[in-house]
């Protein structure tokens, strides 16, 4: 089959899902802009602070995008293209779509609250507080592993780190002249691009190398200085700019897909046991991750995004349309994989990895454009440093959402000494320290494993936690909702109790461990749930 039929039947039905089911949803939620959002009526120009609907799904996008909708796709295409992109197309219009545009509505009308805060109000404090654990716990491990892959690349390719340290002074000045001298943003925009575009060429011609362990420092810093910095000042305005390389990117691959014009010669059905992953289910959901559906998504939407949203329409573009175009980069990144031989690519995979095989099919794509033709070398080293610039992106939103997340367990503590732990700046440290320790022992790439696992959980969770929420609100149980909640249980206890026994055989007990309490962790608040919803509410009413 022609990868270019794949790929246009794939956007049309992106397209139709935003125009005609976006909108059922947002008739469902009764999104209204006469009313304030808490942007606007909790003001305060650190944290809640009004973003143009442009600028916020930049940051976004930038933030839930990361690396993880290409390397989920090209890892899970072992099981052949047919499974990926069915997962890919159904989950993120009806699973994900609506996992990140319903956590950002119950954000909005709970305050910008995190998805914890809601569990807290209609769940209870026990789930709320094991959810907040889990929650800080897994954004310790993403900071320490997304660390360790941006310091990795800034060590092999020099020019990536030169041009990211330029965007980041680009990214204040940016919001300095949008937020205090006000200027208008299409023309401020035209230029951060054009300089975005200049730096990514002197980053060529300058590059910066040093080890690996100095940008691990390094990073440690930056992300500290990031989570408690005003989100206008540099995370808004650097994610809103670095949003165009990846609809650069986006664009001239779709474009030269369609040149391209390749036939898919990878098996439509290649395994149902994979050695490497495991056997299809549960495992092709967990491996495809954040191209369909991811949890992460929720603590975005809810932790940073909730508090910038201008109007709750601006709800649908941001959310719903953020994840189907992240679900568009996972299908162009599997046709990068699966317009190779079963035998080309498990050589590619072996040898580059996810990342360099959609670096090396996106080459060849752009440069099937007519009247373009670039050294492969140089495309190569382009989509590697855009693929990188999201890693960063994602790294940074992570600190700041386990600042969130810390600082509302701090809720819990006694209140003798609960005020020093709700300060940013020591919410930010006791974030940081532990994501350290997991880098320089070693035992986040014991740990890693479970991240599949444990992001499909939080995705479960958040959708969980709207179910409720909903049945409170309108007095009504929303299959649209519950329906991907309990498959993404399904999903998780499957591949948990898959992990268990593997880990168990290899006397991996750590491993073993952890999963076991997310196993019991998804058990419970599941019980807890169930029983609120067997409830009928006394009142019914828009919270």
């Amino acid at each position: 089959m022609s990868g270019s039929v794949i790929l246009i039947v794939s956007l049309m039905l992106l397209i139709l899902a935003y125009i005609f089911y976006g909108r059922w949803l947002s008739i469902k939620f009764g999104l209204n802009d006469s009313i304030a959002t808490p942007a606007h009526r909790l003001r305060d120009d650190v944290d809640y602070v009004p973003a143009k609907a442009p600028v916020l799904l930049g940051h976004h996008f930038a933030s839930i995008a990361g690396a993880a909708p290409i390397i989920g796709p090209i890892s899970a295409a072992v099981f052949g293209w047919v499974p990926v992109l069915l997962w890919l197309v159904l989950g993120g219009i009806f699973f994900g779509a609506v996992h990140d545009f319903a956590a950002l509505t119950i954000s909005v009308r709970n305050d910008g609250r995190s998805i914890g805060e809601v569990i807290k109000k209609h769940v209870g404090s026990r789930g709320s507080v094991l959810f907040l654990l889990f929650t800080w716990a897994t954004l310790a491990l993403v900071i320490a592993a997304f660390t360790i892959i941006v310091a990795k690349t800034f060590e092999t390719v020099p020019q990536a780190a030169s041009s990211s340290i330029m965007f980041m002074v680009l990214a204040v000045v940016f919001g300095l002249c949008l937020n205090k001298l006000k200027l208008a943003l299409g023309g401020s925009t035209v230029v951060g691009v054009g300089i975005l575009l200049l730096m990514i060429w002197l980053g060529n011609l300058y590059p910066v190398s040093c080890s690996e362990r100095f940008w691990i420092y390094a990073m440690l810093v930056y992300i500290y200085f990031a989570s408690v910095a005003p989100v206008w000042l540099l995370l808004q305005p650097r994610d809103y700019l670095n949003s165009f390389l990846l609809y650069m990117l986006l664009l001239v691959g779709f474009i030269g897909m369609l040149f391209y014009n390749t036939d898919v010669v990878y098996p439509a059905f290649a395994a149902f046991n994979a050695e490497s992953i495991g056997y299809l289910f549960p495992m092709l959901f967990v491996t495809v991750a954040c191209g369909a559906i991811s949890g992460f998504h929720a603590l975005v939407a809810s932790g940073t995004t909730a508090k910038q949203l201008d109007r709750e329409s601006d709800a649908l573009p941001v959310a719903f349309g953020g994840m189907l175009i992240e679900t568009f980069l996972g299908i162009l990144a599997l046709l990068t994989a699966v317009m190779l031989s079963s035998e080309d690519f498990a050589a590619a995979l072996a040898a580059k990895g996810p990342v360099g095989v959609f670096s090396n099919g996106m080459a060849h794509a752009i440069n099937a454009i007519p009247g373009l033709k670039f050294d492969p070398g140089v495309l190569i080293g382009f989509v590697s440093l855009v693929v990188s610039a999201f890693a960063l992106t994602s790294l940074d939103t992570a600190t700041r959402l386990g600042r969130f997340a810390f600082q509302e367990l701090a809720e819990f503590f006694p209140e003798k000494i609960r005020a020093p732990f709700k300060n940013k700046h020591v919410a930010t440290v006791l974030t940081i320290v532990p994501a350290a320790a997991l880098m320089f022992t070693g035992q986040w790439k014991a740990i890693w494993p479970l991240f599949g696992s444990a992001n499909q959980l939080l995705a479960s969770i958040a959708l969980l936690s709207v179910s409720v929420w909903y049945f409170h609100t309108y007095n009504r149980k929303p299959l649209f909702i519950t329906v991907p909640m309990v498959t993404m249980f399904l999903v998780t206890f499957f591949a948990l109790i898959n992990l268990i026994c593997v880990n168990l055989e290899k006397h991996s007990w750590l491993i073993a461990g952890l999963s076991g309490v997310l196993l019991l962790l998804a058990s419970f608040l599941a019980f807890e749930a169930g029983q609120i919803m067997l409830k009928k509410p006394e009142n019914a009413k828009v919270s």
